[in-house]
């Protein structure tokens, strides 16, 4: 079943102004989350989360102004509460005095100069779930088995896990000399994988739920649980991990 969404995502692959581009970035706009996934030295994988009507005015814009348009989304401070990033300001001192060793030095994003025009897209976005993965000599992976929101990258995560888990159970079958297709380990391989994506899902959702709001209570608690995940390397490694699963 897939439930559609109000929203919308603007692709494309953007050329970056000098830089290193060895770190994915995301910001959470009152319209929806904007997110760069490095795929070279100089190029980035564009997804930006939006209403369709935005979406469409973004598709309509000329080149030089999309890209003004992606360099404002990522460094503009017009929605920005001062009371907020006074109190985030504040916190984030005291944990680094609190737990030095955890705190990094900021980074900034990018600047993106270009952007490939025959790479703009646009796509509607939709939260999704097959009730069953496996039929006799049948598995769904990744998006035919699953759709989220594109949060943090998680669902390519999820379809890498899919292949892993199947490749793996379907390796154990013919190094038994079993069926490859027999649901006897497809099963397996389905009860594993809806485990965690179903538990990524719900994650995901109530992510994109939470920073979707701007009423300032909830704003200063995720900024703050943002600000001590990212100190709180233990708890920031074990994310890490269940996100690559």
């Amino acid at each position: 079943q897939i439930r559609e969404r109000k929203q919308h995502s603007s692709c494309g692959s953007l050329t970056l102004q000098a830089t290193d581009n060895n770190v994915a970035w995301q910001r959470f706009l009152p319209s929806g989350p904007i997110a760069l996934l490095p795929l070279s030295d100089t190029v980035s994988s564009l997804v930006w989360s939006t209403s369709h009507e935005h979406a469409s005015q973004l598709q309509d814009m000329d080149e030089e102004s999309f890209v003004d348009s992606i360099n404002s989304a990522f460094w503009s401070n017009t929605d920005h509460s001062d009371f907020i990033d006074t109190a985030g300001s504040m916190f984030r001192s005291a944990l680094s005095l609190l737990m030095p060793s955890g705190s990094a030095a900021r980074q900034l994003p990018p600047s993106v100069a270009k952007v490939d025009p025959k790479s703009r897209a646009v796509f509607p976005l939709g939260l999704g779930h097959a009730t069953e993965y496996v039929q006799h000599r049948v598995a769904l992976i990744g998006d035919a088995a699953h759709r989220v929101h594109p949060l943090a990258g998680q669902g390519v995560n999820m379809g890498f896990g899919d292949i892993e888990c199947l490749t793996h159970h379907l390796s154990a079958a013919a190094f038994n000399g079993k069926d490859l297709g027999s649901l006897n380990h497809l099963l397996k391989y389905e009860q594993e994988r809806q485990r965690h994506n179903l538990s990524m899902m719900a994650a995901v959702d109530l992510l994109k739920r939470l920073y979707s709001t701007r009423a300032a209570p909830f704003v200063l608690l995720r900024t703050w649980g943002l600000q001590a995940t990212n100190v709180a390397t233990s708890a920031k490694e074990q994310i890490m991990a269940f996100a690559s699963k």
